[in-house]
Parts: C-alpha cells; structure tokens; sequence
C-alpha cells in the first residue's frame, strides 16, 4: 500500500493574508482526514512572501487541535536554526496535547536567504554542519525518563515522538540510513539527485527502534482537476512562483494564468521544467498514470503531495480528486501497512 500525505505551506495567496492561509489550512486538514489521507505537514520557512508556516510549531498546534485521527507535524523543522532541547520541549508539549499524532521531520537547511539564517540564529544556534549532532542531542531528549539526567526536556522525556529526515541531496539521505529513521526527498522543487539519495539510503539502511525498514518518501506537486487542461491552468500559479525564485523576485502565491507562453524565456523555462520534474498534472486518468510512473520510477513507500493553487475550492477539489486517484492505485496493488509501519512511519 502507497501512503498518501499532504504537504502544507499554508499558502497567502495575491490579495489576501496569512490569517485566510490558517483558516483555509485548517479546512484543508479536516477535509484531507475525511478523505483518508495519512499525515499533514507543515513546513518551517522564513522571508518568504507566500508561506504562512515560519511559526511552524504554532501552526502544527493549530492544525492539530482542529483535527481527531490525522497525523500531524513538520516537514520540516530546519533544525540548525534551534536548540534542540527547545524543540523537543516543543514537539514534547505537541506529543502531550495530541497523543500519538505528531511527527517531527527535521531539515538543514536555513528555510529562507544567508540574512534570515543569521537573523535567526544570531551566532548561538548550530549550523548544517552540526547537524549529525543536533540530531542525536534531539533524539536523546525522547530517549525514557531518568531521575538522575541533569538535562531534561519536560515535556518531551520518554515520549515516543518519531523522528523523519528531509533533504534534497545525498547528505540527509546517508544519516537517515546510519539512524534508522524515515527518509523524505524534497523531490517537489529539488529533484535533481532523488534517484542516488534513495540508493544510498536503501543501501546504507541500519535498522532502528524506530524503524525495522528503510521507508521513503518522496515530494510531488499534485495539481488535479475535473480536466487535464483545468488542472494546467492552475498549475501556473506554482510555475509563476518558481519563475519568481528565479528572477529574485518572490511575491505572494499568484491567480493562475491560462498559459504561460510568452511569459518566460526559453532558459526560465527548461528551469522551471527541471525544478518542477516531479510533478503529476491533469484529470483523474492523467494523474493516475503519472503517479504510478513516479512510484514506480522511485519504489516509494509514500507520497507527501503539495500544491500551490491559488483558489482554495479548486485546491480543495484538486486533493480530493487525488485521495480518489490514490485509492484507485492501491486497490489495483493491493495489500496493506502493517500496524507497525504505520506507527513508525
């Protein structure tokens, strides 16, 4: 069975705010529990016109506690901008507030420019390069309770708060094999090295207490529509988005077009195709097919889809419309998780 999840940005769409993005966050997560999806994350950006989740501990409280059975938590934390402990009190207090709903998915990288990381930093925090480290100190915090530690995260000490690795190259993807832990491939904008990152990890895979198998999951854009050439359309806000990141000139998540002939040039746009490579578009039959590829292409245990569509009823509709198309792919592969894929994954 492929798990299917949601990748949240908590998008603040042209002529709005963030407090519409939280509420249409919300809506999100209770129609994607209905519609039988496995998890919900929130991912920790900074400086970034368009996404709502930098306060992404918050965010996660709020989805949380306007859900009952979803899994809920982060994809991810970008843990170099943290102490740990701070985030293991965090995810400690989420763990406490909604048992065995959390999952804590942790990333290097800054989440925003070089300014912001050493805004947010301000030369106490870690680096990318203590990242190894930072880990294992985070794990220790969720490690069972001792009278006689004399640093504890209260609450967080013997919680059994999973832990995922993100990355979009081989460095996260080799740690997460040396740990044992869930492997995550930011394939939905970087996926470039995906195929050598999930080799390395298969291969380099050491079982855990977390985890007896490697379990990957991979990034997809999926932009879904009643029509192939409606879903399209919507997919040009997503593709304007990542024309900005190119130009240097983010801007709030744009209204679609219904083409994007003539507004990019012929090298924007082979960049904007390769960044956007993993990505299923179309209709119900159309997004089948292209999800199947991307499965069988990666062997994926799970897809975490995310989309940027600027209507919120279309994006609605667009997770829907792929809740179904994923039901359709497992019925035809049958078999299910075991109770302890589930609970590890």
């Amino acid at each position: 069975m492929i798990l299917h999840s949601i990748l949240d940005l908590a998008p603040i769409r042209q002529g709005s705010n963030a407090s519409e993005a939280f509420r249409n966050s919300l809506d999100l997560a209770q129609h994607a529990e209905q519609w039988g999806y496995h998890r919900f994350w929130l991912a920790e950006h900074h400086n970034i016109p368009g996404i709502a989740s930098a306060a992404t501990s918050v965010v996660i409280a709020h989805i949380a506690a306007g859900t009952s059975r979803i899994r809920v938590g982060s994809g991810g934390i970008m843990l170099p901008n943290h102490a740990p402990l701070v985030i293991a009190e965090q995810f400690g207090t989420l763990e406490s507030l909604h048992p065995g709903r959390i999952d804590l998915g942790l990333g290097r990288a800054p989440g925003g420019d070089q300014l912001t990381a050493r805004a947010l930093r301000r030369g106490f925090g870690s680096s990318g390069d203590t990242f190894p480290q930072d880990v294992l100190e985070l794990q220790s915090y969720f490690a069972p309770d001792a009278p006689d530690r004399p640093l504890r995260a209260i609450p967080g000490a013997g919680l059994e708060v999973p832990i995922y690795l993100l990355g979009s190259s081989d460095f996260s993807a080799r740690l997460a094999a040396e740990l044992g832990l869930p492997f995550a491939f930011a394939s939905h904008f970087a996926p470039d090295h995906l195929h050598l990152a999930l080799d390395l990890y298969r291969r380099g895979f050491q079982p855990s207490a977390q985890l007896a198998e490697p379990h990957v999951i991979i990034g997809v854009n999926v932009i879904a529509a009643d029509r192939d050439d409606e879903a399209a359309r919507l997919f040009t806000s997503l593709q304007q988005m990542f024309l900005g990141i190119i130009r240097g000139n983010r801007t709030l998540l744009p209204p679609p077009f219904e083409t994007m002939d003539g507004r990019w040039n012929a090298m924007e746009e082979a960049h904007v195709r390769r960044m956007t490579r993993c990505s299923a578009v179309g209709g119900p039959a159309s997004l089948r097919r292209q999800l199947e590829d991307l499965i069988d292409e990666t062997g994926a245990n799970e897809v975490i889809a995310t989309a940027q569509i600027f209507d919120h009823r279309a994006r609605l509709r667009s997770f829907e419309i792929a809740a179904g198309v994923f039901a359709e792919i497992n019925a035809q592969r049958g078999g299910f998780p075991s109770s302890a894929l589930l609970h590890s994954a």
